[in-house]
């Protein structure tokens, strides 16, 4: 034994660190989420939450700025933030303990390096919807499976990752979006604004699933939703071809060009593959630019 020992923490313990400071640029951006996130209508009460990582040259896996207990994202002001280090949960800057979720986003930031913020929400739609039977939300529009990247990864109401991490670690990996069934869904994004444009994208994709549902209950047809294999698909040929902004046009064209020639290869088109052609035209506009535009 050479006589070293570990050092441990408790959750939101003070232990103020001297070389932790609030960053100006860095409360604004995350009031700002909040806020926007508020008036969106996304915000219920005080539950719920966002984290936002920031880089520091003392802690392996940088800081975490977060609302304490108590605060809504709705109501979060600059001075009511707390910094705390990603390991243990505990305070390093501020002085309010924070939330039982912010386990889980501790979590979330020590096994993803690459996520700098994580959103957490209880959505009113998403969990009728979840209650209502529905086990998945499908996709209606490209925009939803582009922005994601991965697949959500779907958790039963028995399994509660904001007081038991440990089953963190089996799917993070590949997904961007965790739905949590009759609670509400997680969110990861590189940055506040990713995170902050997917959870839109995700509440949109929701409300596309109530109303094509809906409507397809009363008019008695088929909802034609992109299935994963089609989204894949997709996926591929454009990190094939990459993505730049200013390569949209050509990109598209090359997408479409791509799906059209495998159709042909019979030299013939069927009914069914014209329908897959225009609602994968449909969907290339939604993003940008389609093949008619």
């Amino acid at each position: 034994m050479d006589g070293a020992t570990s050092v441990t923490y408790k959750v939101n313990e003070l232990t103020p660190d001297p070389d932790v400071q609030f960053d100006p640029k860095v409360t604004k951006s995350y009031v700002t989420y909040a806020h926007r996130l508020a008036a969106r209508g996304l915000v219920n009460s005080s539950v719920g939450g966002m984290v936002i990582r920031v880089a520091h040259p003392g802690h392996e896996h940088g800081v975490c700025y977060a609302k304490p207990q108590g605060i809504s994202l709705e109501e979060v002001e600059a001075e009511d933030l707390v910094i705390t280090d990603i390991p243990w949960g505990r305070i390093l800057c501020g002085e309010r303990a924070t939330t039982v979720g912010h386990q889980m986003n501790r979590e979330i930031l020590r096994l993803r390096p690459d996520v700098n913020c994580v959103i957490h929400l209880h959505h009113d739609e998403m969990i009728a919807f979840m209650a209502a039977g529905y086990d998945t939300i499908r996709s209606y529009s490209l925009t939803y499976g582009y922005l994601m990247q991965k697949p959500a990864h779907y958790l039963p109401a028995s399994v509660n990752v904001e007081e038991d991490v440990a089953p963190i670690k089996t799917f993070i990996q590949d997904t961007n979006c965790i739905i949590m069934k009759r609670h509400g869904f997680t969110v990861l994004g590189r940055s506040v604004s990713e995170a902050y444009h997917r959870t839109c994208v995700l509440v949109s994709e929701i409300k596309r699933n109530i109303i094509v549902e809906t409507l397809c209950a009363a008019n008695g047809k088929t909802p034609e939703y992109i299935s994963d294999e089609e989204l894949a698909e997709l996926l591929a040929i454009r990190d094939q071809y990459g993505i730049a902004p200013e390569q949209v046009r050509a990109l598209h064209a090359r997408i479409f060009s791509a799906v059209t020639v495998r159709f042909s290869d019979d030299n013939n088109v069927d009914p069914l593959e014209v329908q897959k052609l225009r609602r994968l035209r449909q969907c290339l506009s939604q993003l940008g630019w389609a093949p008619g535009d």
